[in-house]
């Protein structure tokens, strides 16, 4: 099996030359960027449908149980950051621990997370953005905010097809400016918008907390239909797996170690920071939020906490939810934008990918030819594409990740005891393997659908790499030469 050291991934990662990322990113900076991915579009929308269709006011154990999973992969996340502090995540782990293969499907994994789910953020925004302005008294004509498959009807009753959605693509394109411009100015960017959609969400718990009715909770956990998955603990584990989406910031923050200045010190900093910050806000919310409203009041809404909002007096919070949401997708898009050129970086360094995803600006030291073209497919994709939901997609995506992160750590404990561990995973195998069980289960209660869906994707990234990757491997082509030149000999 075709595998990369942890001293070759070292050498490279500490590499200094015109291909490099520049190091600017601290500590915070790191949490923030947790946050900034985790605290955005799914607590808005997903917290309620996860309450409507699976949890019931229950949520919050469903919020918890995810939590657990993420925390196991989290200490496993920390500590293959600390000592392989390189650009990729999940992917680089699975290089050096169970081969280039797969690798390339976790990286390819990934990609799904990333790109699709930023596209399904910027026609979401676009949305919010036409339903804010409305209520100023600003209408946008649907012809220019839909695609071409979606269709609005007017106050006169007639209906108008769609051509295409300019303010989904918009955005995607300016988010990208600013990642090409530089990683600390979009860092800055990033910890602005987390602040105020953070404090907005405390707002909303502030607020609400005192109107509260208890019988929201009656039953806290529903009866099971008799329906797998709705309601019951079934249901609970269902939602788990669903609301899983929101717990995924921390990879965003394993994908920047290249560009943290004190990896090995930062890295697991950031990323149970970020988890334990989130965990809390996101149980908090859940439980104002049912609480303000019965659970089946969410069903089939995409603004689940504008429904709360409505049983407070607090009808100008409704305005600043949906501009909260409008920051938080905002910044959701920023860093899967980042995170994903930076995956593409490292696939591409390795040969797995062409080499223009990994070519560096000369000024400002970002990849920002793969920044171009992921622009490019994803503003289209915004602009011509109706909204699909993705939640259950990406969470699969995520949770397959967290897995293979799980099961690297064991493997690693066991083929480099001595490596230098700057941050160790404690009770190990304990943690990995509840680890493992925890993202196992979830996934195990996820849609045949969405598995149908896993498999389809996974299918093409095999074609790709034996197509491309297999033949166009770095260290592949490294071994046959290192053959070749002892053959010689």
């Amino acid at each position: 099996m075709l595998k990369k050291s942890i001293e070759q991934i070292t050498i490279e990662a500490n590499e200094t030359n015109a291909n490099s990322l520049k190091r600017t990113l601290g500590p915070m900076h790191l949490i923030l960027i947790g946050v900034g991915l985790t605290l955005g579009a799914g607590l808005f929308s997903i917290t309620g449908l996860a309450a409507a269709e699976y949890s019931g006011p229950a949520v919050t154990i469903s919020f918890l149980i995810a939590a657990l999973g993420c925390g196991f992969a989290a200490l496993c996340y920390a500590e293959f950051a600390s000592m392989i502090p390189v650009s990729g995540s999940a992917y680089t782990y699975s290089y050096a621990t169970m081969g280039e293969l797969f690798a390339w499907i976790v990286g390819w994994d990934l990609v799904l997370e990333y790109s699709v789910g930023c596209a399904t953020v910027a026609i979401s925004w676009s949305q919010y953005l036409t339903r804010f302005l409305s209520s100023m008294h600003i209408y946008l004509p649907p012809q220019l905010t839909l695609s071409p498959f979606e269709s609005a009807t007017l106050a006169d009753g007639s209906v108008v097809s769609g051509w295409v959605n300019i303010p989904g693509a918009l955005i995607v394109v300016l988010m990208s400016l600013i990642l090409i411009r530089g990683t600390k100015g979009s860092a800055m960017v990033n910890a602005f918008i987390v602040f105020l959609k953070v404090g907005v969400v405390l707002v909303f718990i502030a607020l609400g907390w005192n109107y509260i009715d208890p019988a929201n909770y009656q039953p806290y956990i529903p009866e099971n239909t008799g329906e797998f998955g709705h309601y019951g603990w079934s249901g609970i584990l269902r939602g788990a797996g669903l609301v899983f989406f929101v717990f995924i910031g921390f990879d965003a923050v394993a994908a920047s170690a290249q560009e943290t200045k004190k990896p090995s010190r930062d890295l697991p900093i950031g990323i149970l920071g970020s988890l334990i910050v989130c965990t809390i806000l996101f149980g908090l919310f859940g439980h104002v939020m049912t609480g303000l409203a019965n659970y089946k009041e969410f069903a089939g809404s995409g603004a689940p906490v504008a429904i709360a909002i409505e049983k407070t007096p607090y009808a100008w919070l409704s305005q600043a939810i949906i501009l909260a949401i409008l920051i938080g997708y905002t910044s959701v898009i920023l860093i899967d934008l980042m995170a994903q050129s930076r995956m593409f970086y490292s696939i591409s360094k390795d040969g797995l990918l062409p080499k223009v995803f990994s070519e560096v600006h000369p000024k400002f030291r970002t990849p920002w030819k793969s920044n171009v073209l992921l622009c490019a497919f994803i503003s289209l994709f915004a602009a011509f594409l109706p909204i699909h939901v993705v939640g259950e997609m990406t969470s699969i995506g995520t949770l397959l990740a967290f897995l293979m992160v799980c099961v690297g750590i064991l493997i690693l404990r066991k083929t480099n005891p001595d490596t230098p561990r700057p941050f160790r995973v404690p009770w190990v195998p304990l943690i990995p393997i509840l680890g493992i069980l925890t993202c196992l289960g979830m996934m195990v209660f996820m849609r045949w659908e969405t598995w149908l869906r896993l498999f389809v994707w996974l299918a093409i990234g095999l074609l790709i790499y034996y197509v491309y990757g297999k033949k166009n491997s770095v260290l592949r082509k490294k071994l046959k030469k290192g053959k070749s030149e002892e053959e010689s000999l």
